[in-house]
């Protein structure tokens, strides 16, 4: 009986539902025993790295596929590029600004004397070679960029790959086929993966809880409370421009909860990607969109990080009494407007970015240890929001940039 009772629950409440159900009961379960909530991470780490065990897989096989079947419409493909890229650099530069308009406005930082609760990681970027990160997106060896998770370098080669797989016809259709099933179980190993989400996500939360609660959280209470305010300012202008292209802000919201739960829980976009491109897919979005705009948009267009670097730099500097005159504010747009998108292939790169800009402001980076202690709560705002711009961007280049584009799917999306 007991049995057939858990099949009903299953049953009649979809996924998005069940992860919300295990952030409860890990929340609940973290306040309550924060000694045995401590002890559940290597549920949550379990899980995180079985879900990364497919991303670099699929990112590969999905672009390459994709690039290839619009490899003989380069108008189309630079229609795409074109529409996605303006997107990136106008929702991170709105971001940016409202950032920086919400520390104008309620000032978490004055009168704050804080000192750093957490470390910053030893060698830690100040600047950004750019020589170097251009020299970087070429891979010596896609094998061993693949082995290390670089996606941007792997992104290059795909998409090269792609072009080189359509140049040369019929000879490529034995590849493309391997692709195909390499995509395709990657995706059905995702949904058995998934399955298990909300115990996942039980663990994690549990973990955080217990370990990073406390009188932290409520002494950083205010910025936190501010960047939660603006990260929802954001979502409400995503719902606008969701409503002007016609379809309903609120069901386009529920039918991407899954990844958006998933990326509040586990602070990772990546983690977030194979879900995201499966339900985009089977909502009637071509393949060719998602498997073209997801994964750069994982790597490019990072709104919610965005909006808290430009609105965590204002508080130190007022943390630290440096006056943010039209010059600085100035100095911060463009620095996170530029860096934002520079460190897509940097590790820690929200961290990296922060450093960059408080270096061009004059603060020491030092400033970074301040916020440490409470990041990971931060972070699962910022991430949750990063995904559902990717969700947006694909809605973009859909309506846009997507004339013509089948799977032989419907074309009508029903997000």
């Amino acid at each position: 009986m007991d049995t057939e009772k858990k099949s009903t629950f299953y049953k009649k409440n979809p996924l998005w539902v069940q992860i919300l159900v295990g952030l409860v009961l890990g929340c609940v379960t973290g306040y309550l025993w924060p000694s045995f909530g401590a002890t559940l991470q290597p549920i949550g780490t379990a899980f995180i790295k079985a879900i990364k065990m497919l991303v670099m897989p699929l990112v590969f096989s999905a672009v390459t596929l994709g690039i290839y079947k619009m490899g003989a419409d380069i108008k189309q493909l630079g229609r795409l590029a074109l529409i996605a890229f303006g997107w990136f650099y106008l929702a991170t530069a709105i971001s940016v600004i409202l950032g920086i308009t919400m520390n104008e406005i309620f000032h978490p930082g004055a009168g704050v004397v804080l000192e750093a609760t957490g470390k910053i990681p030893a060698n830690l970027a100040t600047s950004i070679n750019w020589v170097n990160f251009f020299i970087d997106l070429i891979p010596d060896n896609v094998v061993m960029a693949i082995a290390s998770q670089k996606i941007i370098p792997t992104l290059f080669f795909a998409i090269c790959f792609g072009f080189s797989l359509a140049a040369i016809g019929d000879a490529a259709k034995s590849v493309v086929n391997i692709l195909e099933g390499i995509m395709q179980s990657m995706f059905k190993l995702t949904e058995g993966i998934i399955a298990v989400s909300p115990v996942a996500v039980a663990g994690i939360m549990a973990w955080v809880i217990a370990t990073q609660g406390g009188k932290m959280l409520m002494a950083m209470a205010k910025l936190i409370g501010v960047l939660y305010l603006s990260l929802l300012v954001v979502m409400v202008i995503f719902w606008v421009i969701v409503y002007f292209m016609g379809m309903n802000p609120f069901t386009t919201t529920k039918k991407v909860m899954e990844p958006l739960l998933l990326a509040f829980t586990t602070a990772s976009s990546e983690v977030t990607l194979p879900v995201h491109m499966k339900i985009l897919e089977d909502t009637g979005i071509p393949r060719k969109i998602v498997s073209f705009v997801l994964p750069l948009g994982y790597s490019f267009n990072l709104d919610g990080s965005a909006l808290y670097q430009s609105l965590a730099v204002c508080f130190l500097a007022e943390v630290y009494g440096v006056p943010l005159t039209a010059p600085a504010l100035i100095t911060i747009l463009i620095t996170t407007l530029v860096a934002n998108k520079g460190t897509a292939n940097v590790p820690a790169a929200s961290l990296v970015v922060l450093a960059v800009i408080l270096t061009s402001i004059g603060l020491p980076v030092e400033a970074i240890a301040i916020l440490a202690g409470v990041d990971r709560f931060m972070d699962m705002g910022r991430t949750t929001v990063n995904v559902f711009g990717n969700t947006i961007a694909a809605l973009l280049l859909h309506k846009f940039g997507g004339q013509g584009l089948t799977d032989d799917v419907p074309p009508h999306v029903t997000i």
